[in-house]
């Protein structure tokens, strides 16, 4: 085999006009031309890979930071109390009391979730899981959103089966629970699924690690899995010409994860932490040993030097470009101080952990990295990591949006017997996004570790923290494409709302915000449009709820048609994860009722008629049109506070929040929980807006009888409405002249996921 001669600095100036395959990677004409007035010439064609590649959109959030800032812009001092780190780093960390921090973090893998679904999932739960371990927390659960296509087109179940066995495949393994999350179909998701993998960590507030190269002869030590061919191009795509004769032209686009190595990187971490033997771990996922080497280098005050002949391959065939864009999975690195070196390899060989020094910081402002002893980088790290391109791009509302909004649900025809309002509440309750997703859910452990209190179907997923108060964290994810779709700031605000009034709901307090912003390409004026109102909408919402953004993600390019036209991105999908906090988790509050006799209310605001983007309009109709619900975030918190004050005092058995399907779903879900029926009345006048609207800030609660005068009282104290409904007890939710047993209902809202996908 005869390898091709390194392109190097040298060569890079003595070669000025050398045509650069800039476009193939990813790079505007204007941005290529940027990078070789940043050097000063040409770059080579590593520092090429590694341009395009962290100024890519995924890794330099180049068409949302100047949007993202409005996160900031909207954070109050009191917001700020509660936050110990923010956004910019791996994940960002939060004082739960005590003394205990919490870190949390959602990102996106959707891409390669398509190409490859099993391997996709797989490294998305890996990638979060490892944000996590960098902190210097021990990771405790993780969750999971997954957006599919049409249940019925051929290849949905393609991807179904492999993203749901990737994510608990890799989760199992790692002995994590997987606490909740999301399940949704649309075709809008045909050819372009949303994987959004979460993970959730813990730590004391002393052990919180930022990722820095700091102090000169400090080393750079690469450590866990050996490099690979895998992963390349699954941020940037490598131009041709970088390979050697011989390689294949096309490497794997989708990472291959080992759960076993990550489980002992996470062991191996945790104790390097503890005997205070690193300065900092940096996590290599996206665009790898660029990435991490640039970061690392960019957060510090000096510089780095690189030797990548020292890193450990898998591939010896791999040259210098693979070897910096390669993501293979469970790698890490970190900086070591020299007279900690011993300490730090009896630890790593411990665990069984294969180790290369590969570099030392120096006071050079630069990163530089040399290959078969010719330099190939040279480069300041910040114009890599943080200096990219900033872009303003240009959005506008859509030319069919009037005409989307106009299409209300009011004019749809509605039940009008009682029998097909029972027909109804049967339909709903069995349609792909209403059903139990116990099909998938019992594919993860969501009990390993012995500190879940609750989980999937429960209305947020609650750890214990600490084992000698109880003190723990409830977390929950929302979002709703159809209403982001009707009005995307709305949409944005609603998921905030929605994840916030179920994390109040077990009666936990509400207490910080992760994000993944899942869009269609900034290029098109209307997805930035979506894009830019979503962002402001929840920036917003966030500090009207006094709730930080700690950190998130932001996926666009999520186009399943052709570009341009009004179907061709995905719906505009703001996914939202609210954590809360709470003193005791032996109390948490279920979503189901599992005694009979209970009085059952509905609190909160009074119910109108909101069916636009509506279950009901989407499974009996097919339609989307018109204009979300209204969101009145003032009327959450005030909810938010009855609930967990009650739940304090021990008043609540149940609590289940009304939002997709309304008050007949949030009935029959409340009743199959743990097999209870119910017996209510409701107005005959329009029984049908009672049952199906989708009005926002509502809540079905459980109390004792003696316990509801205390309810009550709270909720008058905090101005939130109570409305007494029934009874709990029997073997069949009866809603006046309508009754559909327990067994009856069960089968419609269980069967519906096997049968699609066995």
């Amino acid at each position: 085999m005869t390898a091709v001669s390194l392109d190097t600095v040298a060569r890079a100036i003595a070669t000025p006009d050398e045509q650069q395959p800039y476009a193939e990677l990813g790079l505007k004409p204007n941005e290529y031309q940027r990078i070789k007035e940043i050097l000063g010439r040409r770059p080579t064609a590593a520092e090429l890979a590694m341009y395009s590649v962290m100024w890519s959109e995924h890794c330099s959030y180049k068409s949302s930071k100047i949007h993202l800032k409005k996160f900031g812009e909207h954070m109050t001092e009191e917001m700020r109390a509660n936050l110990l780190v923010g956004m910019g780093q791996n994940a960002g960390v939060v004082d739960v009391g005590q003394g205990w921090a919490v870190t949390f973090k959602v990102e996106s893998h959707n891409h390669p979730s398509f190409v490859e679904p099993y391997q996709g999932a797989a490294t998305g739960v890996g990638g979060i899981v490892r944000d996590i371990i960098s902190m210097g927390a021990r990771p405790v659960a993780v969750m999971d959103q997954l957006r599919f296509g049409d249940v019925n087109h051929p290849d949905t179940a393609r991807v179904v089966h492999g993203v749901v066995s990737g994510v608990g495949g890799y989760g199992n393994s790692l002995g994590l629970p997987n606490i909740g999350g999301e399940t949704v179909f649309d075709p809008a998701y045909q050819g372009n699924p949303l994987v959004n993998a979460l993970s959730i960590g813990v730590l004391r507030h002393e052990d919180i690690h930022l990722a820095n190269a700091e102090g000169v002869g400090n080393k750079v030590i690469l450590f866990g899995a050996r490099t690979g061919g895998d992963g390349i191009g699954g941020a940037s795509i490598l131009a041709s010409e970088t390979f050697e004769d011989g390689v294949p032209a096309k490497r794997p686009s989708v990472q291959v994860g080992d759960p076993f190595m990550e489980k002992v990187l996470i062991e191996c971490c945790l104790e390097l932490y503890s005997a205070g033997v690193v300065a900092g771990i940096q996590d290599l996922g996206a665009a790898g040993i660029s990435c991490a080497t640039s970061e690392l280098a960019s957060n510090g005050e000096g510089g780095m030097h690189v030797f990548l002949d020292d890193v450990l391959l898998r591939d010896p065939s791999l040259n210098a470009g693979e070897i910096l864009m390669s993501e293979s999975q469970e790698r890490m690195m970190a900086v070591v101080a020299p007279d900690r070196l011993d300490e730090f390899f009896a630890i790593t060989g411990k665990w069984d952990v294969e180790t290369s020094i590969v570099g030392e910081v120096n006071d050079s402002g630069r990163l530089t990295i040399d290959h078969h002893g010719e330099r190939i980088v040279d480069v300041d790290p910040r114009t890599v990591a943080h200096e990219g391109p900033e872009y303003d791009r240009p959005y506008a509302r859509p030319a069919w949006q009037d005409a989307l909004v106009a299409d209300s649900a009011s004019t749809l025809p509605r039940p009008s017997s009682q029998e097909e309002i029972r027909s109804t509440m049967l339909a709903l309750l069995a349609s792909p996004n209403l059903c139990s997703k116990a099909w998938v859910t019992d594919q993860y452990d969501r009990f390993v570790q012995g500190n879940t209190a609750l989980a999937m179907p429960d209305d947020s997923g609650v750890i214990r923290v600490d084992e000698d108060s109880n003190l723990g964290i409830a977390l929950a994810t929302d979002a709703n494409g159809l209403y982001a779709k009707l009005n995307p700031r709305q949409g944005a605000q609603l998921a905030l709302a929605e994840a916030y009034r179920n994390v109040a709901c077990t009666g936990a307090t509400p207490l910080a915000v992760t994000d993944c912003l899942n869009f269609g390409s900034p290029e098109n004026p209307d997805s930035m449009w979506q894009l830019v109102e979503a962002i402001e909408g929840l920036a917003e919402g966030c500090q009207a709820l006094g709730v930080p953004v700690t950190g998130g993600n932001v996926s666009l390019y999520n186009e399943t048609g052709e570009p341009g036209l009004k179907d061709s991105a995905i719906h505009p999908t703001p996914v939202v994860g609210v954590l809360g906090v709470i003193d005791d988790v032996t109390t948490a509050v279920p979503s189901g009722w599992q005694d009979e006799g209970l009085n059952v209310l509905l609190v909160g605001r009074a119910t109108s008629d909101e069916l636009d983007g509506s279950a009901w309009a989407d499974v009996v109709h097919g339609h989307l049109g018109g204009v979300p619900p209204v969101v009145d975030l003032n009327a959450e918190a005030a909810l938010a506070g009855v609930l967990v004050a009650a739940r304090q005092d021990g008043l609540v058995q149940a609590a289940h929040d009304l939002s997709e399907g309304g008050l007949a779903q949030a009935l029959l879900e409340s009743s199959l929980r743990f097999d209870v029926g119910v017996e209510v009345s409701l107005p005959d006048t329009d029984l049908f807006t009672a049952l199906f609207s989708e009005t926002t800030g509502r809540v079905l609660v459980a109390v004792d009888p003696e316990d509801e005068s205390g309810f009550r009282e709270i909720a008058a104290m905090a101005g939130v409405s109570v409305t007494s409904l029934g009874t709990t007890g029997g073997n069949a939710i009866v809603v006046g002249n309508i009754t559909i047993p327990l067994d009856e209902a069960r089968a419609a809202h269980e069967g519906t996921l096997p049968g699609l996908f066995g």
